[in-house]
């Protein structure tokens, strides 16, 4: 759906991205991550057609963002990190005039807004004016401008930010509900955990260049570049023994103290290797709580692209 290729994206004095490639599928909801100053508003904002790279080409759902940025807009629906609503105007206003300016036909807008009202829970406030409605409500809102004229593809750039944890509970939510109609999201945020709910993949930005693009599912990419399942080790006390018994491992978390949980890497379907490592941790002494095949978490994700990356480097 999102094809970016060696993309390269300068500031007076500095470059923010260099030779940024990925292929974002189709309905799937990409986690944007990494530390500040990584290039992550800077990709987004490329991908949306509102920033014009070096060199590089962007297609969004097969057009060229470049080429045809008017064309890429109507498949395609932006949130800023510090957006902005019209304070004087209506709930129903506002998401009016969004359906207007995305040229939606004038005998069509009123039920639009019906039905993007009612998607994001908003029918109570059609009348209040925006100034008046809570920060979850104001970004409900703002999701409904980005959303009203049914794109493919919806970039938001810390979506979450300033949320109380109920209204961030119906954020995810909200995004689970629009990945089940066919949208591809890509989502910024340095909240992993958050990210985590919802999140299909994970893309890592660092220092301009990808560290990671990978799937969060159950079976996933290892360090070592073969697609391995991912198991959970639980300890029940600390174990000072760990970081060798797992030396000849594919490691994606390590944690001998037991405060949270270690993630290996081991050839996907194979539960001949699941019982050895299990065998091998008891015989050792490891105190062993759970153990259990699991899904690719963002926070080990994240942690092996930094590894990765920091291996790159030494190189």
């Amino acid at each position: 759906m999102i094809h970016v290729r060696s993309l390269v994206f300068d500031y007076l004095g500095h470059r923010a991205l260099h030779g940024v490639s990925v292929d974002i599928p189709q309905g799937t909801v990409t986690a944007l991550v990494g530390p500040n100053g990584a290039g992550k508003s800077t990709l987004m904002r490329c991908i949306a057609g509102l920033d014009t790279p070096l060199a590089g080409t962007i297609t969004v759902g097969g057009v060229d963002v470049q080429e045809h940025p008017r064309e890429v807009h109507t498949k395609l629906g932006y949130l800023s990190d510090f957006f902005g609503l019209y304070q004087d105007l209506t709930v129903q206003q506002c998401l009016h005039y969004a359906a207007a300016s995305q040229g939606i036909a004038e005998q069509h807008i009123a039920k639009r807004v019906q039905e993007v009202a009612r998607f994001l829970n908003l029918e109570s406030k059609l009348q209040s004016l925006s100034s008046k409605l809570s920060r979850g409500q104001r970004q409900r809102v703002a999701i409904g401008q980005a959303i009203v004229h049914m794109p493919q593809v919806l970039l938001l750039d810390e979506p979450a930010s300033g949320l109380d944890p109920e209204a961030r509970a119906d954020l995810s939510a909200l995004f689970r509900e629009l990945q089940s109609h066919g949208m591809t999201l890509v989502v910024s945020s340095h909240i992993l955990s958050e990210l985590d709910e919802y999140c299909t993949h994970i893309l890592s930005l660092r220092d301009g260049r990808v560290s990671r693009f990978a799937s969060l599912a159950t079976t996933a990419t290892g360090s070592q570049g073969a697609v391995q399942a991912l198991v959970q080790v639980q300890l029940a006390a600390p174990a000072p023994q760990l970081a060798s018994v797992l030396a000849g491992h594919d490691v994606a978390h390590l944690d001998a103290s037991g405060a949270t949980l270690t993630t290996v890497y081991l050839p996907s379907g194979d539960l001949a290797a699941r019982a050895a490592l299990l065998a091998t941790l008891t015989a050792a002494g490891v105190p062993v709580c759970a153990f259990q095949e699991v899904r690719a978490s963002l926070q080990a994700s994240y942690d092996q692209s930094g590894a990765s990356g920091q291996a790159g480097e030494s190189a």
